[in-house]
């Protein structure tokens, strides 16, 4: 998958991977407890950005980065 937006500097592009909702377990996770770290599959990097490559995995937390609808 190739991205239509080319980073700059030390950005990256990441694409949201589904949450989980079920555990190794076999529990179901409720809605409300899916408010955890998100993991993401990098698509793009900027040409500074040393420690990421494409197609590494990322966690971050869901209400501290931007998004884009493109």
């Amino acid at each position: 998958m190739s991205s239509p937006i080319n980073p700059l500097a030390d950005r990256v592009v990441a694409v949201r991977e589904k949450a989980q909702e079920k555990t190794a377990s076999g529990l179901y996770l409720p809605d409300s407890s899916k408010e955890k770290p998100v993991v993401a599959k990098i698509v793009a990097v900027g040409l500074d950005a040393k420690a990421v490559k494409v197609g590494n995995k990322i966690v971050y937390r869901e209400y501290s980065t931007k998004e884009l609808k493109i």
